[in-house]
């Protein structure tokens, strides 16, 4: 299998803090992969580091076979950060969210073009948000910001979609839905890479778990192999500062 994301012995310290310690993480090919661990587990710092987000101390990151300091293929990545973390005060539309997913495709700045508008409409009716293309992100429900956000990674026609924690804070009846919408995308041939506490809805869709704790790897195989006590434990401590914070709205996903 093709490998589209690899990170191999990955170490990071924020504020003296070693967050990840020789970490290892692989994903191929149309593989959906979840990242489980308690809170300060280090799940989001890796996959922020393994995006280039946040730099590795020490280690390698490759998205597609290219190093992350060569990686320029950026359309073919889409992320979809923490849905509290990613709209909170942000003025921008459903619309203005979702075509800021198209930057990456863009040869230079300037106004969107035919191909963004015919991408951008048809991201937001597969995620069912049509009738709500021009109101504020902030006034929709957490799913509903959730499904604005994979939008978003849809539109750039990604061929890996990270996804930290896109069921936290989301009531079950949206998380089927948003199970459903990404057991659509694999189907179409694209590769995820999951962040979670815990699957729910999720967990018929994946096919291999990786269990982080205290910043190193613990777990890493079948999900059938995780137990409930694994991922569902709280570390009291929390995560640490995010130094690289996302925002919306900016000169792409990514830079």
């Amino acid at each position: 299998m093709t490998t589209v994301l690899s990170v191999r012995d990955a170490s990071l310290m924020i504020e003296g803090r070693p967050v990840l310690q020789r970490v290892s993480l692989q994903v191929a090919e149309g593989e959906v992969v979840a990242l489980l661990g308690a809170n300060g587990s280090g799940k989001s710092t890796l996959v922020r580091a393994a995006i280039g987000l946040v730099p590795v101390d020490e280690g390698e990151v490759e998205l597609f076979g290219t190093p992350l300091a060569r990686f320029r293929s950026w359309q073919r990545l889409g992320y979809v950060p923490q849905h509290s973390r990613a709209v909170a005060g942000v003025p921008a539309t459903v619309q203005e969210v979702v075509t800021s997913g198209r930057l990456s495709r863009r040869p230079f700045v300037g106004r969107p073009r035919s191909g963004d508008h015919e991408a951008v409409r048809g991201a937001v009716a597969r995620v069912g948000l049509t009738d709500r293309l021009h109101s504020p992100l902030r006034e929709l429900s957490g799913g509903q910001q959730q499904r604005a956000l994979i939008a978003r990674a849809l539109a750039g026609d990604a061929d890996l979609l990270v996804m930290d924690e896109p069921t936290s804070g989301v009531d079950h009846e949206n998380q089927e839905a948003l199970a459903e919408l990404i057991g659509g995308l694999v189907g179409d041939g694209a590769s995820v890479l999951l962040v979670a506490h815990e699957l729910g809805p999720m967990r018929g869709l994946v096919g291999r778990a990786v269990t982080l704790g205290d910043g190193r790897v613990t777990y890493d195989g079948p999900v059938v192999g995780v137990t409930h006590e694994e991922h569902e434990q709280v570390h009291h401590h929390g995560d640490p500062p995010d130094p690289h914070p996302e925002v919306l709205g900016g000169e792409g996903v990514f830079r």
